[in-house]
């Protein structure tokens, strides 16, 4: 056993066999080591889209400002139109009282023109609650931290 352990041979094989078991691991490595130079690439290349994306995000913060200031000129009109829509109703009901034949009609339309009132009003308000949903998605997206952890 002492001679088969010292001979040249077993010496020469088990060198072979260690540099071999040497050479896998170091073409594994070098595997590996090329992945993440791939993964750190990728993530430079995420990083640079992430700082674009924030200017456009901030654009898009400026501009839903600007269209929040036109929900509100347009609410004030709204309402203005919603006052001028009840003084036609009253208009309207006074001119049901003078023309008595054409009464059913006209109080139908008053129905109506006062219902499309209100959904016009509605539809401003869902507009406005949809462009406050947008500014906090752009505040998410400009700032996600902030997003996820509001202290």
């Amino acid at each position: 056993m002492y001679r088969r352990a010292t001979s040249g041979g077993f010496i020469v094989l088990t060198t072979f066999l260690i540099v071999v078991v040497m050479a896998l691991f170091t073409w594994v490595i070098y595997g590996m080591a090329r992945q993440v130079y791939t993964l750190t690439d990728t993530m430079v290349e995420m990083n640079q889209s992430f700082k674009a994306m924030v200017v456009d995000m901030d654009r898009i913060s400026m501009n839903m400002e600007s269209i929040t200031g036109n929900m509100g000129e347009m609410t004030v009109a709204m309402q203005t139109m919603t006052g001028t829509l009840g003084t036609m109703t009253d208009t309207m009901a006074t001119m049901d009282g003078a023309i008595g034949v054409m009464s059913g009609d006209i109080r139908s339309m008053n129905q109506g023109v006062t219902s499309l009132a209100g959904s016009v009003h509605g539809m401003n308000a869902a507009m406005n609650r949809m462009t406050m949903d947008v500014g906090r998605m752009g505040q998410a997206f400009s700032n996600p931290m902030a997003f996820m952890f509001p202290f």
